[in-house]
């Protein structure tokens, strides 16, 4: 049998055979037979054979120069250097064991591809691979994303912020500052305030399901969805440190004449509910309709102190919390019309715990200090 047609990997008593079919070959062992098999038959293209290495040892030990040995021996001077440095370090030549197949991307582009990565976020991975291409390494895109895993760089859905200005940011973190030495009593005398639409059946609602293959479409295993969302309501609400106030719902298109007598049916009683006395700030966002001239007369009229709140700032409303724990409890109840939707998120209101709604007063400052450390940008709050 010829040695090219053994099977090597899988001999039981590989140093033995190779060193009896080829006794010609300086055979050192197994590492030995295969260190000359490989310079003989399968050596790399860009690896020089293992005689060049040990004339360049040779030539080192002789006295000469890494120049010299490169003149001598045409190769280039960082290959010199690098036999070299390998000998002094290893005290051999041969090809070293390795633990599994080398990696097909080189560091420098394996270096590009995180950069790439990081400086632009929404890139695609056909668009890394096609960036590799072009430099001559076709890799596949698992290559590139088990690359950027290890540089800590995950696929994840990005998320929805309110689109931010300077002036925004600015005004952001003018809020921040300013009231990030406030006392916990003060976060405790504020009625935080909101209106949010809840959906019939939300457009962007996801939900998993345990399904075999080719039943995606199986009722079951579907969420109903209609046009413009199956109809939705717009509720009023409002809540402290002490729990949630009351939940309305409004009735038609909301305007200046419809949100007071909003606040004089609910924001009085409310305060009273929640025992924060006559002395309580009231929260609400810039809304035209909550900055009108009417309004504000009527908050200066019963004597409400009002929180100067800057624009586009969801993520200092710690009530937009409330909303998503609402949300996601009454999608689970799923609800089949807009009487049952009002209804559900009502009993769901009142089911907030005390502890829930005093967790998101007493880590105020935490948000304060989030907004500071963004320069006024969005947080994750």
């Amino acid at each position: 049998m010829s040695l090219p047609a053994l099977h090597i990997y899988r001999l039981k008593f590989l140093p033995i055979l190779l060193c009896k079919t080829a006794p010609q070959l300086p055979c050192d062992g197994l590492r030995g037979c295969l260190e000359n098999i490989g310079s003989n038959n399968t050596m790399k293209s860009k690896e020089h054979t293992r005689q060049v290495r040990d004339k360049v040892i040779e030539k080192f030990k002789a006295g000469l120069g890494y120049k010299k040995i490169s003149q001598a021996l045409n190769i280039p001077l960082s290959t010199v250097q690098a036999i070299i440095q390998k000998w002094k370090e290893y005290g051999t030549t041969v090809n070293l064991p390795r633990q599994g197949r080398p990696p097909k991307l080189t560091g420098r582009t394996r270096r590009a591809l995180i950069r790439n990565a990081a400086k632009r976020p929404m890139v695609t991975l056909d668009e890394l691979q096609r960036s590799t291409a072009q430099v001559g390494q076709s890799v596949h895109r698992t290559t590139i994303s088990r690359a950027l895993h290890k540089a800590g760089l995950y696929g994840r859905v990005a998320r929805r912020k309110p689109l931010l200005t300077e002036n925004h940011k600015k005004s952001h973190l003018q809020f921040a500052i300013s009231h990030v030495g406030d006392t916990a009593n003060m976060w405790k005398k504020v009625l935080w305030s909101d209106e949010t639409k809840m959906e019939l059946f939300g457009q962007n609602a996801k939900r998993y399901v345990w399904r075999k293959t080719n039943t995606a479409h199986h009722f079951e295993h579907t969420i109903p969805t209609v046009t413009y969302g199956g109809g939705s309501i717009m509720l009023w609400g409002c809540f402290s440190s002490a729990g949630t106030g009351k939940l309305v719902r409004v009735d038609g298109k909301m305007d200046g004449a419809k949100y007071r007598a909003i606040l004089e049916e609910n924001l009085l009683e409310s305060a009273k509910d929640l025992r924060l006395g006559w002395r309580f700030t009231f929260q609400q966002d810039n809304d035209p309709k909550h900055k009108a001239r009417a309004t504000m007369e009527w908050f200066k009229t019963k004597h409400i102190h009002v929180l100067e709140w800057p624009s586009q700032s969801p993520d200092l409303n710690p009530i937009e919390n409330l909303w998503q724990d609402l949300k996601t409890a009454v999608h689970k109840r799923c609800p089949s019309n807009l009487t049952e939707l009002e209804l559900f998120y009502k009993e769901e209101w009142a089911r907030i715990s005390v502890s829930r709604c005093a967790k998101l007063v007493e880590t105020y400052p935490k948000r304060l200090a989030a907004v500071i450390a963004a320069k006024g940008g969005s947080t994750k709050y």
